[in-house]
């Protein structure tokens, strides 16, 4: 009897369950809660967030259309705003890997609002029920909610939480390139050294990946406008009213300030995942700039001493639990880790692509899941990047400039002068001897001194011409 005390009966289509006493969801919800013990990991907040303002958006459209009894749509759109503010996240316990339609995650937000709706109805005397299916999933189905909420989390998690973390990281690239500009360091190509460049242009040529990197966030975004909602089951728009997904989306559109439309064409915007493919191949790409960028500052900054040492990375934490003194370049570590797992994102999203068949594509919460993971890693891998490695690093002045006097390179700025037979003599044998370019080229006056000292100019071999 005590376990009665603790449980309620619910019922659904297919029979009587027992649910937690104090829990907000229903008969659907159990059941997926038990089928799907997978992963422990649920929808992300973000996620839940732009269920709850679908739904409230669509409770605002079935009301003017007459779809719903007014009393019950404001009803139904008051609990969805609790939904939206994350004050019934407790509610929301189906794992993520699930139905693949996401089917358990729309009939848990069902539930969950239509018990909230209810009870704040009988709060002012009204004794009706709010049901589940007939009134909060009123023009709606499944198939057409969870690809939009999909949409809107990942533009809503791409304006808040990636975009600017990229602004602040490109302003920081950008400075330190101003900052880097009068330090003439080795150029390096396979590895091995090659003709001078400024190490302010190395970080331009960073800030440029991350601009690039900017816009794709941006085309990402667009590529996720359009939304399946108005399109219920299959993409017909059965039970759904003229006018609905217009309204709603509408709607949608002014309480984010982002531009969403509706579908072009319902049966593609339901049967296939392109959209959101195209924004995780551009998040891929950001990875794959980010590694790049973490990848070049971890080996600039490696040594101090036995390393190439041009740059000195700030010093966060101690580095060994055996080498005293030693620190590592930890930050540029975790995003190359980041960008790694961003990449398998991105190869699960694509397979996930791959199960469009006929009206329906039925890896959705897979999608989902991996895509605003993509963007808050992104986020929070680009605002450490900048604020933790990048904003405190400094140049070794001294260090990068006299690598570039030893450098066997130097000899390149010559062959327009002595020809490139000739200054490859004078690398080889400046090799053999352990002597500098510039030492041999004196003792044997192959250009008259002034004009040596030109072309051996190691900041002039930066510019171009």
């Amino acid at each position: 009897m005590a376990q009665d005390r603790e449980t309620r009966i619910e019922r659904d289509s297919l029979g009587e369950m027992r649910v937690p006493a104090g829990a907000l969801w229903g008969a659907s919800t159990q059941r997926a809660v038990e089928n799907f013990p997978i992963s422990g990991e649920r929808f992300p907040r973000v996620f839940l967030r732009a269920l709850g303002l679908l739904k409230r958006c669509a409770a605002g459209a079935n009301e003017a259309l007459g779809a719903v009894d007014a009393g019950l749509a404001r009803a139904i759109a008051a609990a969805a705003a609790e939904v939206e503010s994350g004050a019934l996240d407790a509610h929301f316990p189906v794992d993520v890997f699930q139905t693949g339609s996401g089917t358990s995650t729309n009939m848990n937000a069902n539930e969950v609002i239509a018990a909230r709706a209810s009870a704040l109805l009988a709060a002012q005397g009204d004794a009706r029920r709010v049901h589940p299916n007939d009134h909060v999933n009123a023009s709606q189905s499944s198939n057409d909610v969870i690809p939009s909420a999909l949409h809107v989390a990942a533009r809503l998690a791409l304006r808040e939480a990636l975009e600017p973390a990229l602004e602040r990281l490109h302003a920081c690239l950008v400075a330190k390139a101003a900052e880097f500009d009068g330090v003439v360091k080795l150029g390096r190509t396979h590895l091995m050294d090659a003709t001078p460049v400024r190490l302010g242009q190395e970080f331009a040529g960073f800030a440029r990946q991350i601009e690039l990197g900017r816009a794709r966030v941006a085309r990402a975004g667009e590529a996720l406008a359009e939304l399946a909602l108005g399109g219920t089951a299959v993409g017909t728009g059965l039970n759904a009213p003229p006018g609905f997904a217009a309204r709603a989306i509408a709607a949608l559109s002014r309480e984010t300030g982002l531009d969403f439309r509706e579908a072009a064409d319902h049966f593609e915007a339901q049967s296939a995942r392109d959209g959101a493919v195209e924004a995780s191949a551009a998040l891929r790409t950001l990875a794959i700039s980010l590694a790049k960028i973490a990848a070049d500052v971890r080996l600039l900054a490696s040594g101090p001493r036995g390393g190439i040492g041009e740059i000195e990375l700030p010093a966060i934490q101690p580095g060994s639990s055996i080498m005293p003194g030693k620190v590592n370049p930890v930050i540029c570590e975790v995003v190359l880790q980041v960008s790694a797992q961003v990449i398998g994102n991105d190869a699960a999203i694509a397979v996930a692509g791959l199960q469009g068949q006929l009206e329906l594509n039925v890896f959705i919460p897979v999608i989902a899941r991996n895509l605003l993971q993509q963007i808050a890693l992104l986020a929070a891998a680009a605002r450490v990047f900048d604020e933790k490695c990048l904003a405190g690093a400094r140049a070794r002045r001294e260090r990068a400039e006299a690598l570039v006097e030893e450098s066997l390179a130097m000899v390149t700025a010559l062959v327009p002068a002595i020809g490139y037979d000739a200054a490859a003599e004078i690398a080889k044998e400046a090799w053999r001897t352990g002597r500098r370019v510039r030492e041999l080229c004196l003792e044997r006056s192959v250009l008259p001194r002034d004009e040596l000292e030109r072309l051996l100019d190691p900041a002039r071999q930066t510019r171009s011409g």
